[in-house]
Parts: structure tokens; C-alpha cells; sequence
């Protein structure tokens, strides 16, 4: 049989029962449902026995949730019937017996409120402003204004204002000695400079002539230097380039 948490619905109203009836009462109304609904009074006609039938079974399930003292007790307090006393009896065998007590209100329905908005719907790319824009831009600065009052470097990005370097000046190209007096301060060579690099690992000074991008007078350092080892006619050991990411070299042994 469907026990008590699976059944659907109301006993009560199957049964045709009030909630504060009597199990005596409940089980003579059983009897006269189950006699004037039993499948035998459909006579052969199958539409009506299995009509007649499912009701049959409906019956039955409430009956059996409403005898059993225990389930219909639960029943009444998850669902608040029966005037809203609650009959407690030992839900098994363990001996432990539940409180008496009501039971808990039904939960009402939420809270809700409605709010009018329609005002604040406006059509898309339609003009919400009325009459002209109180805010006004700055007119364009003459040449002779941005000449006499230069307007202040402002920040483009978060480290500052951009400083940038006018188009077709150089920077300064130090002379052999300058450039073999600059000292490194990054890379295994930290601490000497690029004419002891030179003369121990040109091939360093050709990475960072070829390489370094951030230290723009070490790059023009490097690159005097390395005009300095080609016009001696220092040998330089070329590095191959590896094979790309996630490929072997097939001449590596």
C-alpha cells in the first residue's frame, strides 16, 4: 500500500471525511465507498471497471493511511487538520514517544509588492532630454595659445602621464670606451660590464644587442661593441634555433 509521505492529495476528501472523525466513522464510510464503487458494479463494461477500479485504489490508499494511528498523526501535523490537535503516538517500536503540542502553522503565502515603472521605459535611441544640455565642452585651443600655455602631460594609463620621444632624434651613441664601461645589472654577467663580456662571451653582447629591448643606451652599448668584434674579425658560435614547443630535434642525439 502507498505509505502516508507517498500518497497525494487529502484522505479526508477521498474518504468524504471531516478531519476530526473518529476512526470508527472512517472506517464505516470506507465500507459504504468501497460498496458502491467496487469494480464488480461496472457489469463487463471495461471503460467503467477500470474507471471504477483506479477510484477503487484511491480509496483504499487513504483508508490505509487514515487507520494507522501513526500516519495519520504524522499526516495531521505536517498538514495542520483536525482543528489543529495533534495525537502523538510512538512513530515505531523503539519506545521513544514524540511531544504533544499543535502543530506548526501552515506557511503562508509570500510577501509581495508591485511597483509601477512604466514612466521610466523610454524607446531605444529615443531623446530623453528636453531643451539643450546644460553641459558644455571646451572650444579647441588655437596654435599660439597651445604655444604660449601648454596644456599638462595627462595620465593614459595607470603608471603616468606618457612621455614620448620626438620623431628623428637619436639617442646618443656612446664611444667604444663609454661602451665597454657600462656595467650589467640583470643576467648571469650581473655585475661586469660589456667589455669583460666581450672578451670572455661575445656571444652575450650579440644577445643583447639583438634582444634587450628596455635599456635602450645598453642596447647601443652592445652594438658598438659588436661592430668593434666584427671589424676584428672575433668568431662569433652561432646558436641554432630549437624546434618550436611540443616538437624533438631530430639532429639532438
Amino acid at each position: 500500500m502507498p505509505q502516508a509521505e507517498t500518497f497525494r492529495g487529502d484522505p479526508y476528501a477521498v474518504l468524504e471525511v471531516p478531519p476530526t472523525s473518529t476512526d470508527a466513522a472512517i472506517k464505516r464510510r470506507w465500507r459504504e465507498l468501497a460498496h458502491e464503487h467496487h469494480p464488480d458494479r461496472a457489469r463487463g463494461d471495461e471503460a467503467a471497471t477500470a474507471t471504477l477500479t483506479r477510484r477503487m485504489a484511491r480509496i483504499n490508499a487513504a483508508y490505509e493511511l487514515l487507520r494507522d494511528k501513526g500516519r495519520r498523526a504524522r499526516y495531521d501535523l505536517t498538514h495542520g487538520t483536525r482543528g489543529g490537535r495533534a495525537t502523538w503516538v510512538p512513530p515505531d517500536d523503539s519506545g521513544h514517544e514524540a511531544p504533544v503540542g499543535p502543530p506548526p502553522p501552515r506557511p503562508g503565502r509570500p510577501v509581495t509588492a508591485r511597483f509601477d515603472t512604466s514612466e521610466h521605459l523610454h524607446p531605444r535611441n529615443a531623446t530623453i532630454s528636453h531643451g539643450p544640455s546644460p553641459l558644455y565642452g571646451h572650444r579647441p585651443r588655437s596654435a599660439r595659445e597651445r604655444a604660449e600655455a601648454p596644456e599638462p602631460l595627462r595620465a593614459s594609463d595607470p603608471n603616468g602621464p606618457v612621455r614620448r620621444r620626438r620623431q628623428g632624434v637619436r639617442s646618443h651613441r656612446p664611444t667604444l670606451a663609454e661602451a665597454r664601461e657600462m656595467a650589467l645589472e640583470f643576467g648571469k654577467f650581473r655585475g661586469h660590464t660589456l667589455g669583460q663580456v666581450a672578451d670572455f662571451e661575445p656571444t652575450y653582447v650579440d644577445w643583447i644587442a639583438g634582444t634587450i629591448t628596455r635599456d635602450r643606451e645598453l642596447v647601443m652599448g652592445a652594438r658598438v661593441l659588436q661592430a668593434d668584434l666584427d671589424e676584428r674579425g672575433v668568431v662569433r658560435r652561432v646558436r641554432p634555433i630549437g624546434p618550436p614547443f611540443g616538437r624533438s630535434n631530430p639532429d639532438r642525439t
